[in-house]
């Protein structure tokens, strides 16, 4: 094995389990848990310990599409080396770094995504546009459908004449519903992806759509049953419990998506590396976003907490619920997408339904979306710019 070229590996592996370090610190730590302490459901300390292990757990079993897209589907005609892989997680996490510091939530995946597209052009690749067209529309609507999901459900919870009994059972539902479906990857056979429903759809020998539904309406009608029978005996409880499940899920989530921003970059590399598998680089990278969780999410929590919105439980249960769907999706896709822009944007649909503008604040709205918009630009411009400057990367 050329010494060389693993040298160059464990220098880009540094680099990612830094950048899996800034993620645990910033995005994929502090938004998943952040209306749960807006909502003084669970402390900011106490959180940061939670979604660390959720986020380890989800990067492992949920990493390898986002994965697989951020190291093999942004740029075609080329394979990015081992300094450009460098280059592309230093501008990341140099970025996310600057946006830890201040306070304000710079998207991981604009600036991943921009820093690998910048260098790998500047390599002679080619644009890989179905895949842009993709990442695009999903970045353009998340915000509009996080928030008009979490305005309608922030508006139906309070309201008299809707039992929160129900209410709040029938949401619980849904997202065992979809749980069901979701793609883990010890669950297929020989090493494959799998979910629940076809787990259970083996096992019993049926293997149809109609079979799937049925398994799905079944998961899902078991968990709402539970939260109404938990609910109705015990409502701030129940509500509580609600709400740090969905935070942890989203958290789940959170590190199913994070963890390709990470160690993406890293795949094309191991093409002429034996003896690392990707399941291996999934570990690492879910081990720095956990121990990022607990040393650095802290800051980010309490800025999102209390800075976008006063939270309640029930505007909080709004807000993670379409968090936990629309990460789902993208993590389906294998489309990289900022979970401050998911949960920010249901966070905003919520304090809307209830404070309408006296919830939110649109100076801090403006500059998160000015964050957004220039950590995407300018990583794609350093990623182009440090390859003309140093050709022999």
């Amino acid at each position: 094995m050329d010494l060389t070229l693993v040298l160059l590996f464990v220098t880009a592996g540094f680099a990612s389990l830094f950048m899996a370090w800034v993620i645990g610190a910033g995005s994929s730590g502090a938004t998943p848990f952040a209306p749960a302490v807006g909502a003084n459901t669970i402390s900011t300390m106490r959180a940061a310990f939670v979604v660390g292990i959720f986020g380890f757990a989800g990067a492992v079993t949920q990493g390898a599409n986002v994965s697989e897209a951020i190291g093999r589907g942004l740029i075609g005609g080329v394979s990015l080396p081992a300094g450009g892989v460098i280059a592309v997680l230093l501008i990341g996490a140099g970025l996310m770094a600057i946006g830890i510091r201040t306070g304000y939530p710079i998207a991981t995946a604009f600036t991943v995504t921009g820093s690998v597209i910048g260098v790998g052009l500047a390599l002679g690749g080619t644009p890989v546009w179905s895949k842009y067209q993709q990442i695009g529309i999903v970045w353009v609507l998340t915000p509009f459908i996080g928030g008009f999901i979490a305005y309608g459900i922030a508006s139906i919870l309070p309201r008299a004449d809707v039992p929160e009994r129900f209410s709040i059972a029938v949401l619980a539902g849904l997202v065992g519903g979809v749980l069901a479906n979701v793609e883990f990857s010890f669950l297929g056979p020989a090493g494959s992806t799998g979910t629940v429903s076809s787990t259970v759809q083996e096992f019993v020998g049926l293997e149809s759509v109609g079979a799937a539904i049925g398994v799905s309406l079944a998961v899902a009608l078991a968990i709402a049953g539970l939260v109404y029978w938990d609910v109705r005996r015990d409502m701030a409880g129940g509500l509580r419990r609600v709400l740090l499940t969905l935070g942890s899920l989203v958290a789940f989530s959170a590190g199913g998506s994070q963890v390709g921003l990470a160690v993406g970059p890293l795949l094309p590399l191991l093409d002429d590396l034996e003896g690392v598998s990707t399941m291996a680089i999934l570990v690492g990278g879910g081990a720095g976003i956990l121990v990022g969780s607990w040393t650095g999410a802290p800051r980010m929590i309490k800025s999102l907490a209390q800075d976008y919105s006063s939270l309640g439980p029930r505007r909080s249960i709004a807000a993670l619920v379409p968090s936990f769907l629309i990460a789902q999706v993208a993590i389906l896709l294998g489309v990289p997408v900022s979970f401050n822009e998911i949960v920010v944007s249901a966070i905003i649909g919520s304090g809307a339904a209830v404070g309408g503008r006296d919830a939110i604040s649109p100076r801090k709205i403006l500059l998160t979306i000015g964050a957004w918009i220039a950590s995407f630009a300018l990583a794609l411009v350093l990623g182009y710019g440090v390859v003309v400057v140093v050709p022999t990367m």
